[in-house]
């Protein structure tokens, strides 16, 4: 039997976020967004409605110039303002009991040991529901944010990351035995210290000995997601994800980078089935085919194309302000997010795109409209191409989710491509992959009792 597709509300603490320009619209209450309220009542939402998780996008920084200057951003509020994900989870988290709670966060924002303590916190208060979306930052102004004077080479963060990472497994899996935590009122002993262990991780970045300051969490790690299409990307995903993010023009498209990705995780050790990969879609959803039409017009009409533009171009390192929608994208080279130029390349094969293919390729391209039940058929066909999941990227807030939720659900359910609404309490990990830790596959597996003294004898 064909497993049910998992749904994850894909969002950001600001008020522009993918769709740009809706925060103008009577409908668009994410102009809010720094009122709780409007997250924990979503929140709670997506979880009456079926959904697995909600996942959090976020930036350090400002994306590139437009038309000369960075002052087009904030005019626009092209996620800036913008908040901290990480606190809002901890509403978030007492306020839900089974939706799953992913954030962004770059190894460039925080030491591993002290982020370390601060995700295996979530992980406690949310009983295991928290995910982290492993970004290495692409944006110029988020690193001179950080001290640094330019930024770091595309393949050199990945690198950078590699390393982040292993100090990350060795804090989550390996300085804490499993029976180290004994809270023995009767001898008076909270915890075995034989048990717990100093890491002494020494690399090219950093110097960290330990030991972890939170006992094991109900993941330990929390669930792993990551972005990016590039090779460097594709590599450490395969070597590292549970969850890829794809934004692929077509089906077709997805199935060969699903396929790519996988194959890379059997070459690291790895089952294929232990990478779920979630399409980012939008949807418009009419009684008739014809409603959904008409309302897409009325979308398109309010949507800032302009500011489509500054964001991609922005993420990019370039700056399109000035120039022709139907100025071709030839020959870019850029330290920024190459995945868009391997998305944008996807999406007009045969042909060399132009700046206006770049504008559509987060609106129109990752679009679905039609009725409940036409759009059910064309998730029929992503999920044949391998895809785990949706990401479902939202116009308005809270309406593209109600609307999905009321008419669009159901359906899916009765043709066996949405789960039921009815879930177990449990581990974010244990709902999708059916266990709370980590895969013994998985590279952080092998730091567990790595630092015992039996461990430490045998490395």
């Amino acid at each position: 039997m064909t497993k049910p597709l998992s749904f994850s509300a894909f969002v950001m603490n600001t008020a522009s976020h993918i769709i740009h320009g809706l925060w103008r619209d009577e409908e668009g209450h994410q102009l809010n967004f720094n009122d709780v309220e409007l997250w924990v009542s979503l929140a709670k939402k997506l979880e009456e409605g079926g959904f697995d998780a909600i996942f959090f996008a976020d930036v350090i920084g400002l994306y590139g110039n437009h038309r000369g200057g960075w002052e087009y951003h904030a005019q626009n509020g092209l996620q800036i303002p913008s908040n901290d994900p990480m606190v809002l989870l901890s509403a978030l988290a007492v306020n839900t009991k089974h939706l799953g709670l992913a954030f962004t966060a770059a190894p460039l924002q925080e030491s591993p040991f002290n982020f370390a303590r601060r995700v295996s916190t979530l992980d406690h208060i949310s009983k295991g529901r928290i995910a982290w979306n492993v970004v290495t930052s692409s944006l110029e102004n988020a690193f001179r944010n950080f001290g640094y004077d330019r930024l770091v080479a595309h393949d050199d963060r990945y690198r950078w990351a590699d390393e982040y990472l292993d100090v990350l497994y060795k804090l989550w899996e390996g300085s804490w035995d499993e029976g180290a935590l004994l809270q023995d009122r009767e001898n008076g002993i909270y915890a075995d210290p034989s048990q717990i262990h100093k890491i002494n991780h020494v690399g090219e970045r950093y110097k960290v000995e330990g030991p972890h300051l939170v006992s094991p969490s109900p993941q330990r790690t929390p669930m792993l997601f990551q972005a990016g299409s590039s090779s460097a990307g594709r590599d450490f995903a395969a070597r590292n994800a549970e969850a890829v993010f794809i934004v692929s023009p077509d089906p077709e498209n997805a199935r060969k980078l699903i396929n790519d990705t996988r194959n890379l995780a059997i070459k690291y050790g790895r089952d294929a089935n232990d990478i779920h990969f979630y399409q980012g879609l939008s949807f418009v959803i009419g009684e008739t085919e014809e409603e959904a039409r008409r309302k897409e017009i009325e979308l398109e009409n309010k949507i800032d194309f302009d500011m489509m533009i500054a964001h991609m171009a922005g993420g990019m390192g370039i700056d399109l302000g000035e120039v022709s929608l139907d100025t071709p994208l030839e020959n870019i080279e850029t330290e920024g997010v190459r995945s868009t130029l391997e998305w944008l390349k996807q999406s007009t094969p045969g042909r060399t795109p132009t700046v206006r293919d770049l504008a559509r390729l987060r609106s129109r391209n990752s679009r679905l409209v039609g009725t409940p039940e036409t759009i059910a058929d064309q998730l029929e066909l992503w999920r044949e191409a391998g895809v785990d999941g949706i990401n479902v990227i939202n116009a308005t807030i809270p309406g593209s989710y109600e609307e999905f939720i009321e008419y669009v659900m159901p359906v899916l359910r009765k043709r066996g491509l949405a789960r039921d609404k009815q879930v177990e309490p449990g581990t974010l990990r244990h709902k999708l992959f059916g266990r709370d830790r980590l895969d013994e596959s998985h590279p952080a597996a092998r730091y567990r009792g790595a630092f015992s003294p039996k461990g430490a004898a045998q490395q």
